[in-house]
């Protein structure tokens, strides 16, 4: 991770037909673009290899959270319910729409907690948001049978997660919807762009139509499609597409060298006394893009997470005081900092997140490091890495 560390030809041949043909959006002019389809071939290649019946591609991961919630009928009042550790897009995908984030918290899968969810239902609950952080996945078995015996929708965020299986299954697959995210530095890249999974039909429809003002894409005059409901702009653009197109057939390669490099990293700092690893799930694999581990409390992890980067050791993060991605800095959440007006009968229903006790989820994550596992190290160079970062644990330790 990420797909950028193998940028090549193959990029600039896909984004190159579609610059000779001189039309970059989607949609439409049908007889200039030389039959190039980018995002409508990138959505067959990728639903096939994510063995799923539909993909709708749109402009971001976020953007992708809010068409799946969206083509779900997910709205004001519903009920979402997501981890504390995740990224901002979670939260900011479910106000969109006007619904509300209720959060809980994780356990040692850095996950969400599936004792928390159970304990979190009320009447207004309508979707559970797991999200495969650091490329593992939530326990998804005991998740849907939570949200079979209540009747809710179950959305994976598999943004961090993309090439992980669960019971043989790739992640984004096994729920209800799956969203992925394609920026910048992501698996594979589109630059920017996102995708959702589906095997319903419905929702497969609901999203076509929503990401794109509405149009139902109906016919070929694109001015005469219907509009049966209101829509977004979210689409990708031809350009994005056809850059993940090309960054879709190095996938495999780009798994096999984060497991290389996982491994090699791991085998090290199994023999650590005092580091354990996230749990994952049986039945799981995880797309092997960061490693992640637990020290025995939270100063010493601190202490070595400051050392490993005073050391030379790059890409290594501490989660705990992190702004974007643990609630400890969702400060404008918190608060409810908008840039519009929060009603009150949204202010009277979401919870009150600076009183509520998220201990548990803190004495998770004051004690993770994840070190980021990218593809473009020689193995030397990990094995150097991995040395290093075993000598700064024992020296901390």
């Amino acid at each position: 991770m990420p797909g950028f560390e193998v940028f090549g030809d193959e990029e600039r041949k896909q984004v190159n037909e579609v610059l000779d043909s001189g039309i970059l959006m989607r949609y439409g002019f049908d007889g200039m673009r030389n039959n190039h389809w980018k995002a409508k071939e990138f959505e067959i290649a990728f639903a096939d290899r994510m063995q799923s019946k539909h993909c709708q591609l749109v402009s971001s991961g976020t953007s992708a959270l809010t068409v799946a919630l969206a083509s779900a009928g997910i709205g004001e009042g519903d009920e979402v319910i997501m981890p504390t550790f995740t990224f901002v897009a979670s939260f900011e995908s479910i106000l969109m729409l006007g619904a509300v984030p209720v959060i809980v918290d994780i356990d040692d899968t850095l996950t969400m907690d599936p004792i928390a969810v159970e304990a979190a239902i009320t009447p207004k609950t309508r979707c559970v948001m797991p999200v495969h952080m650091c490329g593992s996945m939530a326990d998804l078995k005991a998740l849907k049978d939570i949200c079979i015996t209540h009747n809710l929708l179950l959305l994976e965020d598999a943004c961090q997660a993309l090439g992980g299986t669960y019971e043989g299954k790739p992640l984004g697959s096994y729920g209800d919807l799956g969203c992925f995210s394609f920026d910048f530095v992501k698996t594979i890249t589109c630059g920017e762009g996102g995708a959702v999974l589906t095997n319903n039909d419905k929702y497969a429809i609901n999203a076509d139509q929503y990401q794109d003002h509405g149009h139902d894409h109906i016919g070929n005059d694109r001015g005469e499609e219907a509009h049966l409901y209101m829509g977004y702009n979210f689409r990708i653009s031809e350009l994005n597409a056809a850059v993940g197109l090309a960054q879709l057939e190095k996938l495999d390669v780009i798994l096999q060298l984060q497991k290389r490099n996982y491994e090699i990293i791991r085998n090290v700092l199994e023999t650590v006394e005092g580091v354990t690893f996230r749990r994952v799930p049986e039945g799981g694999v995880e797309n092997y893009s960061f490693l992640n581990f637990f020290l025995p409390n939270g100063e010493l992890t601190q202490k070595v997470h400051k050392a490993l980067s005073e050391n030379g050791v790059d890409a290594c993060f501490y989660w705990y005081t992190n702004n974007w991605h643990y609630i400890d800095g969702w400060e404008h959440l918190r608060n409810l900092k908008t840039l519009g007006n929060v009603s009150s009968k949204f202010r009277n229903q979401i919870q009150k997140l600076n009183e509520t006790d998220f201990s548990k989820s803190d004495a998770v994550i004051s004690r993770t490091i994840s070190s980021l596992i990218k593809i473009g190290w020689t193995v030397e160079e990990v094995k150097v890495r991995a040395e290093k970062m075993k000598a700064v644990i024992i020296s901390a330790l």
